[in-house]
């Protein structure tokens, strides 16, 4: 990481040197294995409730979410909208003439300054100052109901594993020499590639191809399967490709990267339609997947059961060791910060009280921060393409809110999906520059199983995006009047006077 005041301050917050571990109690209600967000939620409710709480974390307090995700991602994503919005400024409204490049380094030290600020809420002092007992170190499983961490053992009636997940690197030949970047390492940079290959083109890989084509990188997004976004709706990740397109991405699917030759520059060669092709690059960034984190946890131990990509949890999150409970992305259920929050306030109730709640019971809507933005909540893609619940859908496109016709942003879309013959929502795509905001009245109504009749009453204010929503209920609300009610209201109204 660049030596900095900001990096100095996150790093005393997250990891601070000379920390002495407490001397261990002599059984905890919980041990909390990770301090990512599942993990520091859990230590917090669990401590704040009179729980005896001691928390494990071998690297950096507040996990991938504050140190190498969501926090220093969305901080790059917001500068290069505003240099997107500058240089386009006269020929979408009139506005200057914007030219020349940005500061690059002035982004990066932006961003190291707000994580460092936010650190303080996930740092090791806080959690201490809640009566949490917080460990540095490798946390192993002992036994059924002991771990331990720097020679200390750590008995517990319950305990978490939210040690979250990490990149998966696939095994192309070269790829190791070639000094790659991923989410761990991409934010060190404090120059701009000027050629960048992006290896995956999910919502990591879209979201960053798109915005370092915006810091005036020559990007080129690499993905195996026929389209990018594959757990949105095709029509979503159609508008997102012709957006990053639009931004000077070459996007470019169906390929099969063969291997990679030299380093900075380097040379990716792929195959495209059994025709051989190559990507020159100044850095690669893989976004390809994630792994889950089980290595040293010593689970086999714990009689706790995993595999390569997940822990295994039941419908209530316990593993096969009744005492042992796993919340977050090690799950391998619903990788977003969000659900780990909501899965965390789940295990506290399931694991110290007699709480019954069920993680298939969640309504999850997640985001992908490209520019438009995609949102999604309910039931996957490919779920409802294999028919397991008959719906109906209702698409609104964005041309026809006035707000998004205002902003310039029409090209989007909200498509509903009723359960058939009625008006309960079970799934909802929507493509729109605040898409992240707006699902969230849909997700609210999918959890209170308000339908789109109700939400049909709610008034929304004008102009604004979530008019589209209200759209959709008049749009089902039309379907409803059918011939016959047609006929009826017009004979009424023949004989009123």
């Amino acid at each position: 990481m660049p030596d900095d005041a900001s990096e100095s301050i996150r790093l005393r917050n997250v990891h601070p040197a000379g920390w002495v571990n407490p001397q261990p109690k002599a059984r905890y209600h919980l041990v909390v294995v990770g301090g990512g967000t599942a993990g520091l939620v859990t230590a917090a409710i669990a401590a704040g409730l009179g729980a005896k709480t001691a928390l494990v974390e071998r690297h950096w307090m507040g996990g991938d979410c504050l140190n190498v995700g969501c926090v220093p991602s969305k901080a790059l994503i917001r500068s290069g909208r505003s240099w997107n919005a500058a240089t386009t400024a006269q020929a979408r409204f009139g506005g200057p003439a914007v030219a020349g490049q940005g500061d690059f380094a002035s982004v990066m030290k932006r961003m190291r300054g707000i994580r460092a600020d936010m650190s303080a809420v996930d740092s090791a002092d806080r959690f201490r100052s809640l009566g949490v007992d917080v460990f540095f170190g490798q946390a192993s499983f002992r036994s059924e109901d002991r771990a331990s961490v720097g020679g200390q053992d750590l008995e517990f009636r319950r305990a978490v594993i939210a040690t979250g997940s990490r990149p998966a690197v696939p095994p192309i030949p070269g790829l190791a020499d070639a000094r790659y970047l991923t989410n761990e390492t991409v934010f060190t940079l404090t120059e701009c590639p000027r050629r960048l290959v992006v290896i995956g083109a999910g919502a990591i890989g879209s979201e960053l191809a798109q915005t370092f084509a915006r810091f005036g990188s020559k990007v080129t997004l690499l993905e195996r399967e026929d389209r990018i976004l594959t757990m949105d709706d095709p029509d979503a990740a159609r508008v997102v490709a012709l957006a990053i397109e639009r931004d000077g991405v070459t996007v470019l699917t169906g390929v099969t990267i063969d291997r990679v030759v030299g380093s900075a520059p380097a040379v990716v060669h792929f195959t495209r339609n059994g025709v051989a092709e190559t990507a020159y690059a100044d850095a690669i960034l893989v976004a390809g997947g994630r792994a889950p984190n089980v290595d040293g946890l010593g689970l086999d131990a714990a009689g706790v059961e995993y595999d390569d990509r997940k822990v295994m949890t039941d419908n209530r999150l316990r593993t096969s060791n009744r005492r042992i409970y796993a919340a977050g992305d090690i799950t391998g259920r619903a990788p977003f910060t969000h659900a780990a929050d909501a899965q965390a306030r789940m295990v506290i109730r399931n694991a110290l009280f007699f709480g019954r709640a069920k993680v298939e019971n969640l309504v999850v809507p997640w985001c992908t921060y490209t520019q438009p933005e995609v949102a999604h909540v309910g039931m996957s893609w490919e779920s409802m393409k294999n028919g397991s619940v008959p719906t109906e859908s209702l698409t609104i496109p964005l041309r026809d809110v006035d707000r998004a016709r205002l902003d310039g942003s029409e090209d989007g879309f909200l498509r509903v999906h009723l359960r058939k013959g009625s008006d309960r929502i079970v799934a909802a795509t929507l493509v729109a520059d605040r898409a992240g905001d707006t699902i969230a009245q849909l997700s609210m109504a999918m959890t209170r199983r308000l339908g789109l009749g109700a939400i049909g009453e709610t008034i929304f204010p004008y102009p604004t995006e979530s008019e589209a929503i209200r759209k959709a209920a008049d749009a089902w609300r039309r379907k409803k009047l059918t011939p016959r009610a047609a006929g009826l209201f017009r004979t009424w109204f023949k004989y009123v006077r």
